[in-house]
């Protein structure tokens, strides 16, 4: 669906892996319902399949962000060293070199993971408890036998904006030694438009370490076959109005798609073609069914308060608010005087700052389902 070029991108760094060159990853970013995390796995698949070790790390606000983001990405590095291990009947010493460090690594994270009955824990490597320290060991460890296969290492991290802080960093001095000394490992990340701002605050060097794509909406003909596609399949067709109906109705996001084209299959009477009236029933239970689960979640996240500032913006339909704009409308004296509800309402990932002194949902058509839902009378 229009996102060729991305793939594209992971083929080219594991061709370049193989060949002993190294190459930048890809830090995915736009508003939400955009595909960002189909995209993010569509590229880790891509590499599985070429045989790398890959590891999946889903950042979450949580008080155990901490806990759970290194559960996630320490099980995935020993589940990936198992997986080495299993292709090979005998161990290379650079392979049983690596593993070593990583049953290093095991113990020192408390998950005992057994690697080989005859594999003792690497002294000195990997064994910290730091994982800043730990990861650049582990993966200048692994790297020998990462060569001699030809492949790399790649940690995908959805939501990586709100990944917690000390995992973020760590992962970055990783990827930058990479970079620096030629090791095979990549980080590949999905989040929201403030990504770029979010790794550059938390190490300097990160808006050169990635090749960042910002992610839109499909166009229209990609949208068109999204709706198509799938109905193609199932044998069954749109008539073209339908088919526009519902393209226009989407907005060419991706999750919207979905939807629709979900309340679009429901809701024919016949198995073999969507007509323009199914079409426009679609587009409004489409429409209904995200204001009750897609909308509403994120809007009873913020408070009343926010749930204010929020109405605010949604004067200004889908473009960016001004500050000076939201402190008239929400009479106040200053643009200092929402700093806490801005502050809040960017930390729940709801808005973002879209340019200096602006201000954006982080959700396409929010401010339609505000002014349709909770307008003021």
């Amino acid at each position: 669906m229009g996102r060729g070029s991305e793939i594209e991108s992971a083929r080219v760094l594991a061709v370049r892996t193989r060949n002993g060159l190294t190459g930048r990853s890809l830090m995915l970013h736009g508003l939400r319902g955009v595909g960002k995390t189909v995209l993010l796995r569509a590229l880790q698949h891509e590499l599985d399949r070429r045989g790398w070790l890959t590891v999946a790390v889903e950042a979450q606000r949580d008080p155990d962000a901490r806990a759970l983001a290194r559960q996630q990405l320490e099980r995935g590095l020993l589940a990936g060293a198992r997986r080495l291990a299993s292709r090979s009947e005998r161990l290379s010493d650079t392979l049983a070199s690596a593993l070593s460090t990583l049953t290093s690594f095991s113990l020192s994270v408390g998950a005992g993971v057994t690697l080989g009955a005859n594999l003792q824990p690497a002294r000195g490597r990997a064994d910290t408890g730091v994982l800043e320290l730990d990861l650049v060991e582990l993966v200048e460890d692994l790297t020998p036998a990462l060569r001699d296969a030809g492949i790399g290492l790649a940690v995908f991290v959805d939501e990586i904006q709100d990944l917690e802080a000390s995992t973020l960093t760590a992962l970055l001095a990783v990827q930058h030694q990479a970079a620096q000394r030629g090791w095979p490992f990549s980080v590949f990340g999905a989040g929201l438009p403030s990504v770029p701002a979010v790794l550059s605050e938390a190490r300097s060097y990160a808006e050169r370490q990635f090749e960042y794509r910002s992610i839109d909406r499909l166009g229209a003909d990609d949208a068109t076959e999204a709706f198509a596609g799938p109905a193609r399949t199932a044998g069954a067709s749109f008539t073209p109005e339908a088919l526009k109906l519902l393209v226009d109705a989407s907005g060419g996001y991706p999750y919207f798609i979905q939807e629709l084209g979900f309340q679009a299959w429901q809701l024919a009477p016949g198995p073999d073609l969507i007509t323009d009236d199914d079409a426009r029933l679609a587009a409004s239970a489409g429409i209904d069914a995200l204001d009750a689960g897609f909308f509403r979640a994120r809007w009873e996240r913020a408070t009343r308060a926010e749930q204010r500032f929020m109405r605010a913006m949604a004067a200004d339909h889908d473009t960016p608010s001004l500050l000076t704009d939201l402190v008239e409308r929400l009479r106040k004296r200053k643009p200092s005087d929402l700093s806490v509800a801005r502050r809040d309402l960017i930390s729940k990932g709801l808005i973002y700052a879209s340019a200096r002194a602006e201000l954006a949902f982080t959700v396409p058509h929010m401010a339609s389902y505000i002014n349709r839902r909770h307008g003021e009378g």
